[in-house]
Formats: structure tokens, sequence, C-alpha cells
């Protein structure tokens, strides 16, 4: 009995554990890098410490321009995160994500930069809007993000 109150005491600390995304306040949030308010939910970008600590982005490239600064390492972060750009609001794992580069699809800080969730659908946005696909560890060189 002694020894149960030990055991309550301590579950908690094993099951609060998980590092899980956490929500952009659209409108409200102000990006890590440029400052600016946070209002586009199809090119916001979020990394999550392992102390669950949101780092969140108004552009795709504003996070990798952090990352670039080595104020952080992207190998450092629990969760590195973009939104869908055909699913506005979604945010899906960035080192999964297929990128591309149009002049056709502006992103709020300029570098025409939107990650999608499957690579077929990135190169069908190719072919209707022109452009150019990266993956994770292309636009990371791209950035010169380790």
């Amino acid at each position: 009995m002694k020894y149960l109150g030990y055991i309550l005491f301590l579950v908690p600390f094993f099951i609060g554990c998980s590092v899980e995304p956490v929500e952009i306040n659209y409108g409200h949030d102000a990006c890590e890098f440029c400052k600016m308010n946070i209002v586009d939910n199809q090119h916001a970008a979020e990394l999550v410490s392992p102390k669950g600590r949101a780092y969140k982005f108004d552009a795709i490239e504003c996070m990798m321009n952090y990352l670039n600064r080595k104020e952080i390492a992207s190998a450092d972060m629990q969760l590195i995160l973009v939104n869908d750009y055909l699913q506005p609001g979604k945010l899906i794992d960035a080192t999964l994500a297929t990128y591309i580069i149009s002049e056709n699809i502006p992103s709020p800080m300029g570098a025409f930069l939107s990650a999608f969730d499957k690579e077929n659908t990135a190169q069908e946005t190719i072919k209707n809007k022109g452009g150019e696909s990266f993956n994770w560890s292309s636009l990371k060189e791209r950035y010169k993000v380790n």
C-alpha cells in the first residue's frame, strides 16, 4: 500500500512525455523569424523541441532561414512541420514532404516555396503551375541547413 502512493505520483511523469504539434493561432501568433503575424494557413511551419516548446513561422522559408542561423539545429527538434499547401491548416512532417518552388504560387516572404503531403500532388501542381521539386534533403542544401 505504501508503494501505491509513489507509483500514482510517478505515473503522470511517464504519461505526459509525448511531444505534439502546437496549434497555430492564425492572425495572432507571430513568426519566430520575421516577427510578422502568421495569417497564411497554406505556408506556415512549426518546430517543436523535445521539451514541447513550439517555434512558429509564417512561411517555410522563415523556418529554413531560422534553422540556417544555427540557433537551433534541425536534428535537435522533436517535430519539424509544414502546412500542406492543398490542405490549408494541416501540419505534416516536413522531412517527408515534397516541396516546390513556383513563381505562380506566392508565399508570404516571397520565396514561392510550398509543401505537399504527397509527391504525386506536388508533381501535378508543377504540371499546372510550373516550378521545381525538392525533397527535405535538397531543401536543406538550398538553405544551407544542417
